[in-house]
């Protein structure tokens, strides 16, 4: 039993020293292979190669699925902040027109002081009556009544038509179905002695000449010297519409058809094209069922001009 014990003994030594050689010899910088190392490397290679290109192509199909959706979830994000930024672009945009109307408003209010002003919005505009009326969110509840003056910071743009509790429908100056006058003066100015004067011509705004695209003024009396681009504003001689409203600039003026008196064509004032936040101005004397005209008490310390001043009641031709 010694001798097969020794035995096995002597063939693990053996072993040893032969792997121990073997190895030795193997490690050892040589030009050549031997041939069981080129076998076992060839084969390797080869079964390496198979798996090799499958696997790369398995990975790199995903790898591009990857970066596809990172790269449509990267678009995504840049829509929506593109979105964003024209949604923010637009309101800046929109708050800026708003911001500048209001100073505009306010710069009107600060001239017109001595009126009392109520500012109302334009909630409704139908596009088949466009030059004809719009609607405002004040009514009865807020004070405003049947005939009131209705301007923007540039200028006189129609008289309320009627009233409801909670809003108000304005006629616009532009409508070709007004029937109302507005008895204006033309602020004209000449030299006498050497002295520039101011004198205001008187006329009535008769209507709106929808091809011109102006206010056609009549009953000028003849002889007046008139040149383009005076101020026309309102008399306040029709009981209805205050004093000194803004209403257009004189583009030229005409004889009328007899040649008694003379026509002008004004450039409105103000911008009906862009009708967003307008003013009602509450006149400043009232006209009783006898035709007297009755002054108006300043409301809340507020002084309204002409209040002293003697006013002339209606035309019977209707003029405000």
């Amino acid at each position: 039993m010694s001798f097969f014990g020794n035995k096995r003994l002597i063939i693990v030594l053996v072993g040893l020293v032969l792997l121990i050689s073997v190895v030795g010899y193997t490690s050892r910088e040589r030009v050549n292979l031997t041939w069981p190392e080129m076998f076992f490397k060839d084969t390797f290679s080869v079964v390496q190669g198979l798996f090799y290109r499958p696997a790369q192509a398995v990975s790199g199909f995903f790898k591009e699925i990857d970066d596809a959706y990172k790269v449509y979830e990267e678009n995504k994000a840049l829509k929506a902040g593109l979105d964003q930024y024209a949604q923010m672009s637009a309101e800046l945009h929109d708050l800026k027109a708003e911001n500048e109307r209001l100073r505009k408003l306010v710069g009107a209010q600060d001239s017109l002081k001595s009126y009392k002003l109520r500012f109302a919005e334009v909630v409704a505009r139908n596009p088949d009556t466009w030059n004809n009326v719009i609607t405002i969110d004040q009514g009865l509840k807020q004070g405003i009544k049947k005939d009131m003056a209705v301007i923007t910071s540039k200028g006189m743009v129609g008289r309320v038509q009627s009233v409801a509790n909670f809003s108000a429908t304005v006629e616009l100056l532009t409508s070709y179905e007004r029937r109302d006058h507005i008895s204006a003066d033309i602020q004209a100015k000449q030299i006498v002695n050497g002295v520039e004067v101011y004198q205001n011509i008187s006329g009535v705004v008769e209507e709106y000449d929808s091809q011109e695209r102006m206010l056609v003024m009549r009953k000028i009396p003849w002889g007046q010297k008139i040149e383009a681009k005076q101020l026309v504003i309102s008399s306040g001689l029709g009981g209805v519409v205050p004093r000194n409203l803004p209403i257009g600039y004189i583009v030229r003026v005409e004889p009328d058809d007899y040649g008694l008196t003379q026509t002008a064509y004004i450039q409105p004032s103000a911008d009906f094209s862009q009708l967003n936040e307008v003013m009602v101005v509450e006149r400043n004397f009232s006209i009783s069922a006898n035709g007297e005209v009755i002054p108006q008490q300043p409301t809340n310390g507020t002084s309204t001009p002409g209040a002293n001043d003697k006013a002339t009641p209606p035309a019977s031709g209707g003029g405000q």
